[in-house]
């Protein structure tokens, strides 16, 4: 069974990680600093985002991570968060769109999206493409999305994006990770043999992606009990950004298996059509990916 310590040496690779200071965002950065990788810890809490660096240097004594507020729920804040890094990075190998809400009862975005699938979904969606001329400036560049089993309980309706007609926390969040697959599914597409996009499903992993009210502590006790810990969460998002078995496209599961995926998520009609409704949502339009030209030092 893989581990991570089948990890290669990331000496010289940089990656970005999503929500890395908690559930299993955490792991994931801890586990690719430690063999090399200078990490960015992207959380919208500057404590917590901060906390989780120190956490990662004094498990991994020499490793690079530091910390980059990022608020998935304002495209105004991933905007300037991809300004950051692009201030200081000249390219990027690998991102980890990780962070995420889930179950909340319907609220909304700074810019008016539905919370689970503007956070999800169109906040990565945005992060992605603005950081694209940083990954293509690679040779192999990753992105690694966390979507979820759930994702066969969503559907998209274009003329409700909002859900005003009718909000379940359950389909919602459902919904926001149907996306998460969609997208992760027609990047491959859209980019070839330029970079890889893989999916992953992290399992029933005891996180506080879930808000649990007033009876937070018994349930977090309940779920630690019967879930997997964050760290067994995490591996196949480390499998899919490490591991050179990996290939554009694939949806990675708990135990690195393939799990099914619904026919909605294979669609690729709708895929395009969510594509495009995202880039014009976001105001954020992606690169030619097919037409851009590889750096030097990429497989043909």
């Amino acid at each position: 069974m893989w581990s991570v310590d089948d990890i290669p040496d990331l000496t010289g690779r940089t990656a970005v990680v999503t929500g890395a200071n908690s559930g299993i965002g955490f792991p994931t950065a801890l586990e690719l600093a430690r063999p090399g990788a200078r990490v960015i810890v992207a959380s919208r809490d500057p404590d917590k985002g901060r906390a989780a660096v120190g956490r990662i240097l004094e498990r991994a004594p020499g490793a690079h991570a530091e910390f980059e507020r990022l608020d998935l729920a304002d495209l105004g804040s991933v905007r300037a968060f991809a300004e950051a890094i692009g201030s200081r990075l000249d390219a990027l190998d690998l991102l980890v769109n990780n962070a995420g809400v889930g179950m909340i009862p319907r609220t909304t975005t700074a810019d008016g999206f539905e919370m689970q699938l503007g956070t999800n979904h169109f906040g990565h969606f945005a992060l992605t493409g603005l950081l694209m001329p940083l990954l293509l400036a690679r040779p192999c560049p990753r992105v690694v999305t966390v979507a979820s089993d759930a994702h066969k309980a969503g559907r998209l309706d274009f003329d409700d994006l909002e859900l005003r007609q009718g909000y379940g926390r359950m389909s919602a969040y459902g919904r926001s990770k149907l996306a998460n697959l969609l997208f992760a599914f027609e990047l491959q597409r859209r980019a070839g043999a330029r970079l890889l996009s893989v999916a992953t499903h992290p399992g029933a992993t005891a996180t506080d992606i879930v808000k649990l009210g007033p009876l937070s502590g018994l349930l977090k006790t309940l779920m630690r009990v019967a879930m997997q810990p964050p760290e067994a969460g995490a591996l196949p998002s480390l499998y899919a950004a490490t591991s050179p078995e990996i290939r554009g496209g694939e949806f990675l599961g708990p135990k690195l298996k393939r799990p099914a995926i619904s026919a909605a998520a294979g669609d690729e009609a709708l895929a395009r059509r969510l594509w495009t409704v995202s880039e014009e949502l976001t105001g954020v339009q992606f690169p030619d990916l097919a037409a851009t030209p590889r750096p030097r030092g990429a497989a043909e």
